[in-house]
């Protein structure tokens, strides 16, 4: 489990050295250079099913590229070299670098369309509908959490497209924060107690939902899923990629039904979870969140890279 940090450190020590250059190109360029490279370090013989983008669009981790030493055991992977691209071009909080991994065919071939998506904690899994109107699955969550509507907090991409789901919020008397990118962080904090977000609702990326599913398959929470389609080219992208029903909604366990899943993500820029990459005289530091599903490990891990041990000096502790 813990080879995998070293994953998406390196692709998050990348990203992190073109931090508010305002070229969000490069910040990708690099981040997937440095995850493939630490990728080719595992013995693994991995396959990328939820990428960057398509073969022709090197250098971008695509789908259906093989990864790992070539060695050991097969796996499925789902990656994110930066969540958050202009987030980081631009300075602003919340990248991270996301990996999730688990045994062939345990996640969901899921191609680049959109999805509508509701993320709850622990606390409401199992308790929740998506197909319920905004009010309903509001009333449930608070009920779930021996909390009033008012007392709630949702997670919403800052959309035009999400006009009318935040009115629906409003109107139900739940609080709203508004983000620019990076729904899967937002994931995660609507999983762990204590930082401040109880869901996530809105219509964003698949492959982030994919992302999402493994991450609250360690944590106990659960996504609800289902396609939302622009144009029938769209729709029959999904059916050819092995989907028969585009419609239904999806759950945590058939976006990613693997027994052997784990998920690693490391903070890029500062954000409310993670502590971004911090550079100091002849080394980096970074955080990163591990986890595997089986295993019941969840870990932070607060790392220390030395490059050049003649110019650092003591290590702070915290």
């Amino acid at each position: 489990m813990l080879e995998f940090v070293q994953v998406t450190e390196a692709a998050a020590l990348a990203a992190a050295r073109l931090m508010g250059r305002g070229d969000g190109e490069a910040v990708d360029r690099v981040a997937v250079e440095a995850m493939r490279g630490a990728l080719a370090q595992l013995p693994i013989r991995g396959r990328v099913v939820i990428g960057e983008g398509e073969r022709d669009e090197a250098p971008m981790l695509y789908i259906g590229e093989e990864v790992g030493a070539g060695t050991g055991y097969p796996v499925d992977m789902a990656v994110d070299p930066v969540e958050g691209t202009t987030l980081v071009a631009r300075g602003q909080p919340n990248a991270i670098s996301v990996i999730a991994a688990s045994e062939r065919g345990g996640i969901l071939h899921a191609p680049d369309v959109y999805m509508e998506k509701l993320i709850v904690g622990p606390a409401a899994a199992g308790r929740v509908d998506l197909r319920w109107p905004t009010a309903r699955n509001l009333s449930t969550i608070a009920s779930s959490l021996r909390r009033s509507v008012q007392d709630i907090t949702v997670v919403i991409l800052d959309r035009p497209r999400h006009a009318g789901l935040i009115e629906q919020v409003r109107e139900a008397g739940a609080r709203i924060r508004l983000i620019s990118d990076g729904d899967v962080s937002a994931a995660i904090a609507a999983a762990l107690s204590g930082t401040g977000v109880h869901a996530v609702m809105g219509i964003g990326g698949a492959p982030e939902g994919v992302l999402a599913a493994a991450a609250l398959r360690c944590l106990g929470g659960e996504i609800q899923g289902r396609f939302w389609f622009r144009n029938d080219e769209e729709r029959e992208r999904v059916r050819g990629m092995g989907v028969d029903d585009p419609d239904r909604v999806f759950l945590t366990e058939d976006l990613v039904p693997g027994r052997e899943v784990v998920f690693s993500c490391t903070g890029i820029t500062d954000g409310d979870l993670f502590k971004g990459v911090l550079f100091f005289a002849g080394g980096q530091r970074t955080h990163t969140l591990v986890m595997g599903a089986r295993c019941g490990e969840i870990r932070f891990v607060d790392s220390v890279h030395v490059a050049d041990r003649g110019r650092v000096g003591p290590i702070r502790l915290f």
